[in-house]
């Protein structure tokens, strides 16, 4: 990967939506090999995916929880059985294993405090192999989906 390769990601993270005739234009390329870098970069994995950032405001689920769990045991089984757990709640919306203690941390957003209480209670505690989930709340976002650095 180069400069020029880093450019592209860096115009891409601020807006996906870019045709590739205007992706050339900002990083100073013509269309074609634009697009083969375009191309090369999705191959390799650089660029996993295009998507929309939703304001969670917007849909409803303006409360937000940081939860920290810490497991029984930490043999593979556990850790498995708690990972696939854990993918298959829609509102955890970012998890985290972690050296040390906790060894997971959740980001999980709500409507509501009931909303998360219910989810906590029916959810997130009879996650396998938990031994203790503890949680804050999340009062402000101060930095939230940066585009990550060119270096």
């Amino acid at each position: 990967m180069d400069d020029l390769d880093r450019k592209i990601l860096t115009e891409l993270q601020q807006d996906g939506r870019l045709t590739v005739t205007e992706l050339a234009a900002r990083v100073s390329l013509s269309v074609s090999p634009c697009h083969r870098r375009l191309r090369d970069l999705e191959r390799s994995g650089a660029i996993r995916s295009y998507r929309a950032i939703v304001d969670r405001g917007a849909v409803g689920l303006d409360f937000e929880a940081l939860v920290f769990a810490t497991l029984r045991w930490e043999d593979p089984d556990t850790v498995t059985a708690f990972e696939k757990a854990v993918a298959a709640v829609p509102h955890v919306i970012q998890a985290e294993r972690l050296f040390g203690e906790p060894d997971y941390l959740l980001r999980v957003v709500a409507a509501d405090l009931a909303a998360f209480q219910q989810l906590y209670d029916q959810s997130l505690a009879t996650l396998p192999g938990v031994q203790r989930l503890t949680s804050t709340l999340v009062m402000k976002h101060v930095v939230n989906d940066r585009p990550l650095p060119e270096r």
